[in-house]
């Protein structure tokens, strides 16, 4: 009895063996000495990339060209806005520059101006025999390391996403298909928002932004107040305004008012005038 038993449990063994051996077979393609380097980079970069995310210690980037934001708010007193108008959009065309924002009022134009960065400089000394500066603000800002972080985990994402699809070819059923294809298709959600931080980050680097304002010429004339025909016109406006309330005001009394006032009058008939129901009732509680 006791050799049945032990007979009977090694079989098992054997069995739930061969069955590991099966599956380890199954994946061995993702194990390979070629695909292992690239998945241990993958597991150690982060997948979301944000406006916080730290330098890998150990980066050298001093060879690399730096990657500068420049902005500059400017506000200019010009003589004539038109002319002045007429000589910003010159200096776009000659500089290749765009205004993403333009807003005219009465006495000023505002302006969102994206200058080529290696033309920021020279459009700047130009627009200053523009006009009397009022106010001139600068700033850049250094994202070289940011940009080639960015650029770098683009790089792995993509090529980690090529040693995926290579895996397609040697999946042996489809449950390895659809964990290869899940994989795959995380990775694209990732090089896209990637991709999207990098290029905006670029756009940033490659134009420079001008928010400038023209205000055009204080005036010289002192103010006039109002005449007397804007006054009186003012004052039969307001008087028109006045018989109109009033108007709505007796409308209304007459159309509430006259109902209530009839009711009011109904009942004080009934219970106290000619037919004195209240009257008749106190008599007969007094007996």
């Amino acid at each position: 009895m006791k050799l049945w038993v032990m007979g009977l449990l090694t079989a098992l063994l054997l069995t739930i063996g061969c069955s590991r051996q099966d599956m380890a077979k199954g994946f061995s393609y993702s194990m390979t000495s070629e695909a292992a380097p690239m998945l241990a980079r993958a597991a150690a970069a982060p997948v979301e990339m944000n406006d916080s995310d730290d330098i890998p210690e150990g980066a050298d980037l001093t060879a690399a060209e730096r990657k500068l934001v420049k902005r500059a708010n400017i506000r200019i007193r010009v003589e004539n806005l038109e002319a002045a108008d007429a000589s910003i959009i010159s200096l776009m065309e000659k500089y290749n520059a765009y205004s993403a924002s333009t807003s005219i009022e009465e006495n000023y134009y505002t302006y969102s101006l994206r200058v080529p960065s290696h033309y920021y400089e020279i459009f700047l000394s130009e627009m200053n025999g523009m006009g009397r500066m009022l106010h001139r603000n600068e700033s850049t800002e250094d994202v070289t390391l940011r940009y080639y972080d960015l650029e770098g985990r683009l790089a792995t994402k993509q090529e980690l996403l090529r040693t995926y699809q290579s895996y397609l070819g040697r999946a042996n059923n489809i449950e390895e298909i659809l964990a290869v294809e899940a994989r795959i298709s995380e990775l694209q959600y990732d090089i896209d928002g990637t991709g999207i931080q990098l290029r905006n980050l670029a756009n940033r680097v490659d134009y420079a932004t001008i928010d400038l304002t023209l205000l055009g010429p204080v005036s010289s004339t002192p103010s006039q107040g109002l005449t007397f025909g804007e006054r009186a016109e003012r004052l039969f406006k307001g008087f028109g305004g006045f018989l109109s309330t009033a108007g709505f005001v007796l409308l209304s009394i007459v159309v509430y008012g006259t109902p209530i006032l009839l009711i009011v009058s109904l009942l004080f008939w009934l219970l106290l005038g000619k037919v004195g129901l209240l009257k008749k009732l106190w008599k007969i509680i007094r007996k």
